[in-house]
């Protein structure tokens, strides 16, 4: 039944019946990022966020049907937190929606840190790749220091200082 209320609600605002043309306003708690890896390589995922970021794991649901004394369990979703929000790393399975890419997806992860020069050198350390160079100043997008580094697995991550606040003359 509520299959077919949302089935009705789609197809009423595709035809432009929403109430004054308006559409209902709705809210969400949270928005998880996450991030699908080709099998068996989501274990690895994890403990390289946690080295490089200091990602701390929430919990882990593994394949049912894998047996762990003959192969690699497969992580049908691992929930990390990672400053004050949460992404979820997965194993690709054979019935996984998303697609994998071998060089990561269209997106880019930023996280912002008081610490620029240790958040970068951690995560080159636990094999990170710096890609570019560090922008400072009025080029950097998100901040007064960036970098853009990529992880082993393609997944690209901006690591910002944060705003910097403009010098205000008394």
């Amino acid at each position: 039944m509520a299959q077919e209320s949302v089935v009705e609600v789609v197809s009423d605002v595709n035809n432009g019946g929403s109430e004054n043309g308006k559409t209902k306003s709705v809210s969400f708690s949270a928005l998880k990022h996450q991030l699908i890896f080709q099998a068996p390589k989501a274990a690895e995922a994890i403990q390289f966020y946690k080295s490089a970021f200091g990602a701390e794991e929430l919990n882990r649901d593994i394949h049912p049907k894998r047996k762990a004394d003959q192969e690699l369990p497969l992580i049908l979703s691992a929930e990390l937190k990672l400053a004050s929000s949460v992404i979820i790393i997965s194993d690709q399975t054979d019935d996984s929606a998303a697609p994998v890419k071998s060089e990561g997806t269209g997106s880019i992860l930023c996280l912002e840190t008081s610490d620029f020069d240790g958040a970068v050198a951690n995560a080159v350390k636990a094999g990170a790749k710096i890609e570019g160079e560090v922008v400072e100043g009025e080029n950097a997008c998100c901040g007064a220091r960036v970098a853009k580094i990529k992880d082993p697995y393609g997944y690209v991550w901006s690591i910002c200082s944060g705003k910097k606040v403009a010098d205000v003359e008394a």
